[in-house]
């Protein structure tokens, strides 16, 4: 039994018990099989001596399982020297997406905003009419909506907590809504499924200079200090009047580059002040309250935040682009 006094780590062992003793190929196995090839008068006898020979060296086997497993550092049923250094597990970090929504509640928060969460499954009434949105709007093909029933569909902004939380509570009222929204829309720089933060104020006297000042701030803060910003009119139909909210170009400080077209400029957010049948439809009057509401795709923060160019690459789940952040 020279070869298994030689054996000194407890990964030797299984390759010496399957060489000798398994059960398919193994030497003393074989012997036994090629017994009934043997004459009648000597079957008995080289039977029971082969019987004795695989007892002593299970037993010798035995023994040196014993032995080693007795040895520092050695786990003789796996193999595992314990002497060695532990591997790395690596660390997991948050999703970009989920690293700007933080940011970007925690600047709202700063400014007294309160963050609300809705249902993701949204009725009809909700995701439109309450927004002055009514059946056959044209405004309605602009967010290419996947329904579940006449009624029922996947809200297509986070926009229906403003009407949910006005129906509710009194004025003021000052909330942000982040959640999941989802439209029929797959390129480069949309997905049908995205993340947005719908914003909104009510009080009374509220005026088109305070969403100004919210959101200027905000953005400041999101980009940087000095960064310029400009609001251009617009169209919604829960708001009026309305504006699309450009910010120079984070890319080439304005100068003009692919990003933004050559112009400067890259168009932001969508905002503007609550319009008053919005108002009347919650039984807020109009002529007491007023406020502004305000929507932004974080998917689109975080691409000019971080330099990203292609909105798949935050669903793809490849760890080389995760790990960058």
């Amino acid at each position: 039994m020279e070869s298994l006094q030689r054996i000194s780590r407890a990964s030797e062992l299984e390759p010496f018990r399957v060489r000798f003793l398994g059960r398919r190929g193994g030497s003393l196995t074989g012997i036994m099989r090629r017994l009934s090839e043997v004459s009648k008068e000597d079957r008995p006898q080289l039977g029971q001596l082969a019987n004795a020979v695989k007892k002593e060296i299970t037993t010798l086997f035995e023994e040196k399982k014993k032995e080693l497993a007795r040895k520092p550092g050695i786990k003789a049923d796996k193999g595992l020297d314990l002497s060695l250094p532990g591997r790395r597990i690596p660390f997991g970090k948050l999703h970009p997406v989920t690293q700007v929504m933080e940011e970007m509640c925690a600047i709202f928060e700063g400014m007294g905003f309160a963050v609300a969460e809705g249902p993701d499954v949204e009725t009809d009434h909700y995701n439109f009419e309450a927004l002055n949105i009514p059946k056959h709007h044209p405004a309605r093909d602009m967010h290419d909506t996947f329904y579940v029933s006449d009624s029922i569909l996947l809200r297509t902004h986070t926009s229906p907590m403003q009407a949910r939380i006005m129906e509710t509570k009194e004025p003021p009222l000052r909330y942000i809504a982040p959640g999941k929204v989802y439209r029929c829309d797959s390129d480069i720089t949309h997905t049908p499924m995205f993340v947005q933060v719908e914003g909104f104020l009510v009080d009374r006297d509220v005026s088109f200079s305070d969403l100004k000042g919210v959101l200027t701030s905000f953005l400041q803060q999101m980009f940087s200090k000095d960064l310029a910003v400009r609001f251009r009119p617009s169209f919604f139909p829960f708001t009026e009047p309305s504006a699309e909210v450009d910010i120079a170009c984070v890319i080439c400080g304005g100068k003009g580059c692919r990003v933004c077209k050559r112009t400067g400029w890259i168009e932001i957010l969508g905002a503007g002040l609550i319009d008053p049948e919005v108002m009347k439809m919650v039984g807020f009057d109009p002529d007491e309250f007023s406020g502004f509401a305000f929507g932004l795709g974080v998917e689109r923060i975080a691409m000019l935040k971080y330099g990203i160019n292609d909105i798949r690459l935050y669903y793809e789940n490849d760890l080389r682009f995760l790990a960058q952040f």
